[in-house]
């Protein structure tokens, strides 16, 4: 295991206390964000660590793409309460 890797995983279990106390609900999205970008830097890690850094950026570009729109999809929802308004007033 890299030494890299110890960092990062105590970043997860931090990241993870915060989204599951709170405080707010803003405060769990951001942490679920953050969680999502360092799972984003683990895939990158083990692409280079296996040697095959090409296909694991690929998944990982995917899986940051799905976590950027998934954010801005919920925070959509918490603003407006409908997925089908166009946020214009």
């Amino acid at each position: 295991m890299s030494v890299a890797v110890v960092p990062i995983l105590l970043g997860l279990v931090l990241i993870t206390v915060r989204a599951l106390r709170g405080p707010s609900l803003y405060d769990r999205l951001l942490a679920a964000n953050t969680l999502g970008t360092v799972v984003v830097l683990l895939i990158v890690w083990c692409g280079s660590w296996e040697g095959r850094l090409g296909l694991f950026l690929d998944i990982a570009l995917v899986y940051a793409l799905m976590n950027f729109i998934g954010t801005v999809a919920v925070l959509k929802f918490f603003e407006y309460g409908d997925m089908s308004r166009s946020g214009r007033t």
